[in-house]
C-alpha cells in the first residue's frame, strides 16, 4: 500500500479522530488541527502530529498542511438546531472555515480534498428519503452554510485543479461523541441525562424521523473516498436506508438499555427542524461498496459503556445565544440539561 500524508481537521473531534485511528495503523503519517471547541483533547489518537489551530486561521493552516497528500475536512460548528440563535458563530465556523481549508490545501498542492457536508443541506424534501441528485433546501443557518460550503469546496477545486470528494454523512453515533454538549448529539444527551436519573427532553412531538449512522460504518467508505477513482467529484450520503427511528423511539431505546423508567419531558419543537430526514445510501452501496454492519442497538450500547467508562458530566454551555426571543428553546435559556 502506498503511504501519504493524511491532514484531518477537527481531529480532537468524533469524526476526526476515528478516521486518525484508521489511516495509523494502515501506517499513513497524520497531521491533525482541532480548535477543542467540539471534542476532546484525549480524543487525539497518539501519532497524530497534533496542532492546537483554528481552521480559520489561514496562515497557520498554510503551514501546517505543508507536505499533505489528502485533506479531510471534519471540522465544523455542527449546531444545526442552535444555528437560528447562533447564526454568526455558526456560519463563520462552517462555510468560512472551509474556505480557509480550501484556500491552504490549493496553496499547498493537496491531490484531493475530502469534505464531510450534512443532510442539513437537503432541509424538507417534497419525499425522503434524500437522493443526492435533489435540489438543496436548507432551511437553517447550519444548513445555509453547509450547502454554501459545498459550493465553494466544488467551485475552488475545479478552478485550481484539485480533485474532491463530498462526504453526506447521516447522523453519526459511537464512542468519543461529546456528551456533556446541550446544542447537539441528541443520543449522547439522552444516555448522559439518564445516567444522571434525569429524564429526556424532548423537542415537539418526538416523531422526528432520522437515519443513525454507527461510526465503524461512516469510517469504511470515508477512507474510500481518499483514493477511489468513481468517487472523485461526487456527492454521496452515507447512511443507512433501511431503518429509520423516532426521537421517541430513541429514547425508549435507551431506556431500555439503562433499565431505566422512561418518562421524557415534551417540550415546544425548534423553529426550522426537518420533521423527516432520512437518506438513501443506493450511490454509497455502487460507489463505495458502503455496507454497514453495526445494528442499532450495539451502537447505542457502545456508547453507553464509553460514557460510563469516562463518567458522566454536567452539560457544559460553551456557546452564547446571539438571539435570544420567544422561539429560543427554554433548554438553552434556562441551561435546563
Amino acid at each position: 500500500m502506498e503511504k501519504r500524508t493524511y491532514f484531518i481537521t477537527g481531529v480532537a473531534g468524533f469524526l476526526g479522530s476515528h478516521l486518525a485511528d484508521r489511516f495509523l495503523k494502515e501506517g499513513h503519517r497524520v497531521i491533525g488541527n482541532d480548535n477543542l471547541v467540539g471534542g476532546y483533547l484525549d480524543n487525539v489518537p497518539p501519532g497524530v502530529e497534533f496542532h492546537t489551530v483554528d481552521c480559520n486561521d489561514l496562515a497557520a493552516m498554510r503551514e501546517i498542511m505543508k507536505g499533505v497528500d489528502v485533506v479531510y475536512h471534519a471540522a465544523a460548528y455542527a449546531y444545526e438546531g442552535l444555528s437560528v440563535f447562533s447564526p454568526h458563530v455558526v456560519t463563520e465556523n462552517v462555510s468560512g472555515s472551509t474556505v480557509s481549508v480550501m484556500s491552504a490545501a490549493i496553496a499547498n498542492k493537496v491531490k484531493r480534498v475530502v469534505h464531510c457536508s450534512s443532510m442539513a443541506r437537503y432541509g424538507t424534501q417534497p419525499v425522503t428519503p434524500f437522493t443526492e441528485d435533489m435540489v438543496c433546501l436548507p432551511q437553517d443557518p447550519y444548513g445555509i452554510a453547509k450547502y454554501a460550503a459545498e459550493l465553494a469546496v466544488i467551485n475552488l477545486a475545479q478552478v485550481h485543479g484539485i480533485e474532491f470528494v463530498i462526504a453526506v454523512p447521516h447522523n453519526i453515533i459511537g464512542p468519543r461523541q461529546k456528551y456533556d454538549d446541550p446544542y447537539r448529539n441528541v443520543a449522547s444527551i439522552m444516555i448522559n441525562l439518564m445516567l444522571q436519573g434525569r429524564q429526556p427532553i424532548i423537542y415537539g412531538d418526538g416523531e422526528q424521523k432520522r437515519c443513525f449512522s454507527f461510526i465503524d460504518d461512516i469510517v469504511d467508505p470515508l477512507a474510500t473516498m481518499a483514493t477511489s477513482e468513481k468517487a472523485q467529484g461526487h456527492i454521496i450520503n452515507i447512511g443507512p436506508d433501511d431503518h429509520f427511528i423516532t426521537i421517541n423511539e430513541l429514547a425508549k431505546t435507551v431506556a431500555e438499555l439503562l433499565d431505566f423508567k422512561l418518562d421524557p419531558i415534551y417540550m415546544p419543537g425548534r423553529p426550522q427542524e426537518v420533521k423527516h430526514a432520512t437518506c438513501s445510501a443506493d450511490k454509497a452501496r455502487e460507489v463505495l461498496d458502503y455496507n454497514p454492519k453495526t445494528e442499532f442497538r450495539d451502537g447505542l450500547q457502545q456508547m453507553i459503556d464509553y460514557i460510563k467508562d469516562r463518567g458522566v458530566k454536567p452539560f457544559r454551555y460553551h456557546l452564547e445565544l446571539e438571539i435570544i426571543s420567544d422561539l429560543t428553546p427554554r433548554t438553552w435559556k434556562d441551561r435546563l440539561f
